[in-house]
């Protein structure tokens, strides 16, 4: 799995390359407490370039956005395709996230 990071005016915009799975969603997840404990609140985490999500990965997704509700951040998701939109989909994460076609889509709602 890669992460790339980059800045977009307040937004950090995290793109997710790759697995997550029960070997990787730990990397992702301590860089998003990194990104948390360093004052960062606001996130677009984009999937466009994610093949696969296990149980894993929604479980790190989930402590992640606990730690920013406690902090009064904000996680939206962007390009969902293929089978991670589908697990999204059977796991129930769109009642309690906000998901956007496009990186543009999601930035344009902060």
């Amino acid at each position: 799995m890669e992460i790339i990071k980059r800045k977009e005016k307040d937004i950090m915009v995290i793109s997710v390359k790759g697995r997550m799975d029960a070997v990787t969603s730990p990397l992702f997840e301590k860089d998003m407490t990194d990104l948390i404990s360093k004052g960062e609140k606001t996130f677009i985490i984009n999937f466009s370039k994610l093949e696969y999500i296990s149980s894993a990965g929604l479980r790190s997704i989930l402590a992640t956005a606990k730690q920013l509700k406690e902090k009064e951040g904000k996680i939206l998701f962007a390009e969902l395709v293929g089978p991670v939109q589908e697990v999204f989909k059977i796991a129930g994460f769109y009642s309690i996230f906000q998901a956007y076609d496009t990186e543009e889509a999601a930035i344009s709602q902060l």
